[in-house]
């Protein structure tokens, strides 16, 4: 939680600020629903789009990127130059967005505009905790954070289901422009009822740490989600990741050089920071490469519709809620690096799990599946919380949640990035051998996605449909089958480091507190596999 002195509470701000918070749960609202809604919307957009599968992730993936590129700065420069106008001003930017997308008639705009949610949400996120932290007296504060842990999750929850609903009978766009009535709302409200703010110390900004290290993440997640349909040695698929390499290195070097970095890299050589930053990279990987292909897999292999799918995510929100409050307790007595371990290996395992799908798979199995996935990272998260946020100075409270935010927002791109081109490549790999003999469109059709193979697949002779459609759903299911073995490779392997480098104390602030903490941490998951936008708070 930013460390920033307490806004002087006047009779009319302290008599308001129970509305205040009403307003900055609305605000973060829109960030959870808005964006938990595109999880059941991707089969959605394969059929009425035409999205190949590289679109897909991009439209996912965008959105973190910039989020979590834009959380440093975003939070300083509402600081800096007034908290109630940065939440406004993301407010704003939300809003036009989301009436963008709505139009939005190609991947591209879509894309774009995903884009443009991300920025909104970043200024969003930031703001609304500043201003939670300087209305409430630290007697109300845990309270006040508790409702809004509770708000975020049951948002997190709801916004799939809601989005489910309403593709069952409008266009997808109804899943943006739902918002527009929500955050005008939130910004007429806010104008009377959320009191200004700032930081009077007005900490340095840090612009060409934020471009470096947006330009150097988007690199990267390029070359991965292009290489399926480029190559994996074809030129461009070099040129992205060697460009960035070089950028997030001169980003390195430029943090280490700058007087007010917009991350410490020195941080990293503390073995709490760097363990934590990279369990939690790796956990959000793995959660949300499972869920961009779960869902496909739901609406497209199975037959659900998207209400349908959303619906079978909803038991991940009492399996959080039942184990996330032992983990405090769990780290006491066991120690929180044996704690994380354990969380990895039950990761593991349920990706494991995950490689018994088939075309005629039983939800309950999936489920089976679920449930060691979603406790494994209901136990890992809060410790890696803490190591985080007790690495960092009491100064410096604010860049730590800042970097735990973007670890999750970072994981989750790379999950849907890394787990979705490897299930790519493998899906292409044996369609293309699938359709050597059909015709050239067949074959495009065929390689641009699972949606669009099936939708080619109705037009060919029944005998030559049907030997394509079963193709092309094994094909995806081999895919599906490769992603998670390499992510649960990934999950024993930081097992094993979390085991070895993570301290076996944590300082006792933050989500190791006790069992609310654990779950405010918790509630960043959104209890329904939402990305993640609620920081952690460290007095």
């Amino acid at each position: 939680m930013n460390a920033a002195p307490a806004l002087h509470h006047d009779d009319a701000v302290h008599a308001r600020r129970w509305w205040t918070l009403s307003v900055l749960c609305l605000s973060l609202l829109i960030v959870f629903v808005g964006n938990s809604s595109l999880n059941v919307t991707i089969p959605t957009l394969s059929r009425e789009l035409g999205a190949t599968t590289s679109q897909l992730q991009w439209v996912i993936a965008i959105y973190s990127l910039v989020f979590a590129g834009l959380l440093f700065s975003s939070g300083a420069i509402g600081d800096r130059f007034g908290r109630k106008g940065a939440l406004q001003f993301g407010l704003v930017v939300y809003l036009a967005a989301c009436v963008a997308a709505s139009a939005s008639h190609d991947m591209g705009q879509l894309i774009a505009c995903r884009a443009v949610m991300g920025v909104g949400a970043a200024f969003i996120m930031p703001s609304t905790l500043s201003i939670l932290v300087n209305v409430f007296p630290p007697g109300e504060r845990t309270k006040a954070i508790a409702i809004w842990a509770s708000v975020t999750g049951a948002a997190g929850a709801v916004g799939p289901v809601a989005s489910g609903w309403l593709l069952g009978d409008h266009w997808y766009g109804s899943v943006f422009l739902v918002n527009v009535p929500i955050l005008i709302l939130a910004l007429v409200a806010g104008h009377f009822l959320v009191p200004k703010s700032r930081d009077p110390e007005q900490g340095k900004l840090d612009p060409l740490g934020a471009v470096l290290s947006i330009v150097g993440i988007v690199a990267l997640v390029y070359g991965l989600i292009q290489a399926p349909e480029e190559g994996w040695a074809s030129p461009s698929t070099l040129i992205a990741f060697a460009i960035g390499m070089v950028v997030l290195t001169g980003f390195v070097f430029w943090e280490l050089r700058a007087a007010e970095p917009m991350l410490d890299i020195r941080f990293f050589k503390i073995p709490a920071f760097s363990t934590g930053t990279g369990g939690m990279i790796l956990v959000f990987l793995a959660m949300y490469g499972v869920m961009f292909l779960v869902t496909q897999y739901f609406q497209l292999i199975l037959g659900y519709s998207p209400l349908s799918a959303a619906l079978r995510f909803l038991p991940m929100a009492p399996i959080m809620i039942i184990v996330a409050p032992l983990t405090p307790k769990l780290s006491a007595r066991f120690g929180a690096h044996r704690t994380v371990a354990t969380g990895m290996v039950l990761v593991a395992v349920a990706l494991t799990m995950f490689r018994g799908l088939d075309v005629h798979t039983s939800y309950w199995y999936v489920l089976a599946s679920i449930v060691p996935l979603v406790s494994g990272i209901a136990l890992a998260m809060s410790p890696m919380t803490a190591a985080i946020m007790s690495a960092v100075p009491p100064r410096r409270a604010g860049a730590g949640s800042a970097m735990n935010d973007a670890t999750r927002e970072l994981g989750a791109a790379l999950g849907i990035a890394l787990m979705g081109s490897v299930a790519a490549s493998q899906y292409t790999h044996h369609v293309d051998r699938l359709t050597a003999d059909l015709s050239p469109a067949t074959q495009v059709a065929a390689r641009t996605s699972l949606a669009d193979a099936l939708s080619a697949a109705h037009d060919l002779p029944t005998q030559a449909g049907r030997v394509l459609t079963a193709g092309a759903e094994h094909a995806f299911i081999e895919g599906i089958h490769l992603a998670v073995t390499a992510g649960a490779i990934l999950a024993l392997v930081a097992a094993a480091v979390v085991a070895r480098y993570l301290p076996r104390d944590l300082a006792p602030e933050t989500s190791m507190h006790g069992p609310i903490e654990a779950m405010e941490a918790t509630a960043e998951l959104g209890l329904g596999g939402v990305l993640p936008a609620f920081a952690d708070s460290a007095d």
